[in-house]
């Protein structure tokens, strides 16, 4: 295979599911917020509106961006940041620093929430972006199944689709000694 040929694997944020579930959700109460026959209080409403209608807006400003959430490819991965502040949040990984993908679910209510991310050498660099401090730290594990180190390494699937037969061909053909692995409890 050539490397115009190389499997590539690339997640764009965008609408799936859950945020076109959430925006309509938004959607929703923020017409029903200026419904002026039901008497909602105006503090209510406000804090309502800056609540579901902000956050909507942001939420789809966010999908719109089209930016990259993950990829793989011959330089590492590629973990995309926060659409709002993606420059200072997005991390690449080289592959001399990946010892694993590492795929793990975080209990949320009623569900969980998809994780991916890089098990990483000891002594490899720092990533960039928040969660790094020892207080941080130590939230994130209260909060997850994984350690400190993981979680700074691992990004949501959470605006953006998660195609796992790719991933895994593309971390097959670029980095042959690293598996893809799923983490459980």
């Amino acid at each position: 295979m050539n490397d115009s040929e190389a499997p590539i694997y690339e997640a764009l944020y965008g609408f799936d599911r859950k945020t076109t579930s959430v925006l309509t959700v938004s959607a929703l109460f923020s017409v029903l917020l200026l419904v002026p026959s039901l008497n909602i209080p105006l503090g209510l409403r406000i804090v309502g509106l800056l609540l579901f209608g902000g956050g909507g807006l942001l939420m789809a400003a966010g999908a719109l961006t089209r930016k990259t959430a993950f990829r793989v490819d011959a330089t590492g991965i590629l973990l995309g940041g926060s659409p709002v502040r993606y420059r200072g949040t997005t991390a690449h990984v080289p592959w001399q620093d990946i010892t694993a993908v590492v795929l793990w679910q975080q209990p949320v209510p009623h569900s969980v929430l998809l994780w991916v991310g890089v098990a990483r050498r000891e002594g490899a660099p720092p990533l960039p972006g928040s969660g790094q401090g020892r207080i941080a730290r130590s939230i994130g594990e209260a909060l997850t199944p994984v350690s400190a180190e993981l979680l700074v390494a691992s990004r949501a699937v959470n605006g953006w689709r998660l195609d796992l037969s790719r991933l895994t061909t593309a971390v097959e053909y670029f980095a042959p000694g690293v598996q893809v692995v799923e983490y459980t409890t």
